[in-house]
């Protein structure tokens, strides 16, 4: 979305402006873009035996690609009606234009999926969420929030039960690499691997989206939402935390656990606490205890979802003080998060080039680092203040524009 899609969004309520909504909402997935290249680029694990967590592990690790996921629910909510969702033929139209706009996604991120990188590339799946979430595009607040609920709970059971099967096949339903044009020949394999056995299953990340139909369907723009945003998110994160480390460390899970894994000296007390991913999730329910970061398990998505309804709530308020100082405080992200497709797929592009190669003479992880999210920072701002379109985006909303019928906004 760039800033003049955020400006005609402005809306005046009770006599009140409040234009810069809506660039909280970008400023928050730049930051999700920013994390996402954190744990690309940067450690999560110090090299030791014990595999202690790095700040970043602990920081970003499944919260950003959450946050990311929820971003795009609350784009979807405000592009369909906010509070008073499309109905009829404009809804349809409204899907239609989804649609395509997910096939673009999803050509970018097969076309990606074919370089050789160690990153779990997002944009396959995040295609498939978003044509997953088309039926619930029509749906009121009250209706979203049961199914938002009832998904966060529900998924991660039917996928535990799912999965042992799945991976029990010969071969495998499972990838172990990104989704690739390759891959369609055998449509099975990735197919089962994006909804249960990859790295981003798109069964249960459908609740970061209905989270994020809930975000966008509430009254934004009203004084008190953002802080029941900031606080009861924090609160919720706090507490779904809080149930999983206790249920693994003071109520015998991961006791149970390491006995399951019979893996003597693994450091499974570190991987909860970042990352989850690789290790089976079978043969015991207490793995549906855990909140560890991508596990997607309930307490999981709960912690993530409600980290991000946090950070909304938090750019939401940053963005009403920049207005009151009169400072566009948020350029920096904002910038980035109006053209995140496009400076994603150029990240990913750039980190290929040096996988399984040494850094160029005198660069270290860090700088690599700050040196990708600096530019990304630049040209956002760049092309914010010109008012351009990212290519992709471009290219996306052009697909969005074919179908909801018209192609006088494709510019």
């Amino acid at each position: 979305m760039t800033s003049r899609n955020a400006a005609a969004s402005s809306r005046t309520v009770a006599g009140r402006s409040v234009p810069g909504r809506l660039h909280g909402i970008d400023a928050a997935r730049g930051l999700a873009l920013l994390g996402m290249m954190a744990t690309h680029l940067l450690p999560t694990f110090e090299s030791n035996a014990d595999l202690t967590p790095t700040w970043i592990g602990l920081t970003f690790s499944g919260r950003a690609a959450a946050l990311f996921a929820v971003l795009a629910g609350v784009g979807l909510a405000l592009s369909t009606g906010k509070q008073n969702p499309l109905d009829g033929s404009d809804l349809s139209a409204a899907r239609r234009g989804v649609a395509l706009r997910a096939l673009v996604i999803a050509a970018v991120g097969l076309t990606l999926g074919g370089l050789e990188v160690s990153v779990a590339i997002i944009l396959v799946h995040y295609a498939a969420l978003f044509l997953c979430v088309l039926p619930f595009l029509g749906m009121r607040l009250k209706p979203l929030l049961g199914w938002a609920a009832g998904w966060i709970l529900a998924s991660p059971v039917l996928a535990f039960l799912l999965r042992p099967w799945l991976l029990a096949a010969n071969p495998p339903l499972r990838l172990g690499h990104n989704p690739s044009w390759e891959d369609l020949s055998t449509p099975t394999r990735p197919l089962a691997d994006l909804f249960f056995t990859g790295y981003y299953p798109v069964f249960q990340w459908l609740s970061y989206l209905l989270v994020g139909l809930v975000v966008g369907r509430l009254m934004l723009n009203k004084r008190l939402v953002p802080w029941v945003l900031l606080i009861g998110g924090t609160f919720v994160a706090f507490l779904a935390k809080a149930l999983g480390t206790a249920a693994m460390e003071s109520w015998g899970g991961r006791a149970a656990l390491e006995k399951l894994l019979d893996s003597p000296g693994y450091p499974l007390h570190s991987v909860l606490q970042v990352n989850l991913t690789g290790i089976p999730q079978e043969g015991s329910w207490w793995w549906l205890a855990s909140a560890a970061p991508h596990s997607a398990t309930p307490l999981d998505l709960l912690h993530t979802s409600a980290v991000a309804a946090a950070v909304i709530g938090a750019f939401l308020l940053l963005g009403r003080l920049a207005e009151w100082v009169a400072l566009d405080l948020l350029l920096p992200l904002r910038g980035a998060g109006a053209m995140t497709l496009t400076l994603y797929s150029v990240h990913v592009w750039v980190v290929s080039g040096f996988y399984l190669k040494p850094l160029p003479a005198g660069w270290t992880e860090e700088a690599m680092y700050f040196a990708q999210a600096a530019s990304a920072a630049v040209v956002g701002i760049v092309f914010v203040l010109l008012k351009w379109r990212g290519p992709l985006e471009w290219l996306g909303h052009a697909a969005n524009q074919v179908g909801r019928g018209g192609v006088k906004d494709i510019r």
